[in-house]
């Protein structure tokens, strides 16, 4: 599967840019959302082939948001990475038990990043 079109789901617009301007200047479009409203919103006007999301957001949080889509036949399909501060192994093993595909902690490396995306592809 060919990872061309990425959803990042964030709420902080720092976090936001600085992924965008990684990926854009990899050949990656990029689409952004700042909470799980607007995340749905993203979804439904152009499927992304991987989001990369926050854990801690206002309302529905990272992990209640992979959860949902992971239920969901409409989006189970489309890979997460959790992008988060969360760093400790519960957090880790708690989000992959809700449906991601793999689980990075900010910063996030680069190099690492692009690792998982070729992984997938």
């Amino acid at each position: 599967m060919a990872i061309n079109k990425v959803l990042i789901v964030d709420d902080s617009k720092t976090e936001q840019m600085f992924l965008t301007d990684l990926l854009q200047r990899n050949g990656f479009a990029v689409r952004a959302a700042g909470n799980a409203d607007e995340a749905f919103k993203r979804l439904t006007e152009d499927r992304p082939d991987l989001i990369l999301m926050d854990v801690v957001m206002p309302g529905q949080n990272g992990f209640q948001l992979t959860r949902t889509l992971h239920r969901d036949p409409q989006f189970n399909t489309i890979p997460i990475f959790l992008c988060t501060s969360k760093s400790q192994e519960t957090d880790r093993v708690w989000g992959m038990r809700q449906g991601a595909c793999d689980y990075l902690t900010k910063p996030v490396n680069a190099a690492e990043l692009f690792a998982k995306i070729r992984a997938l592809g």
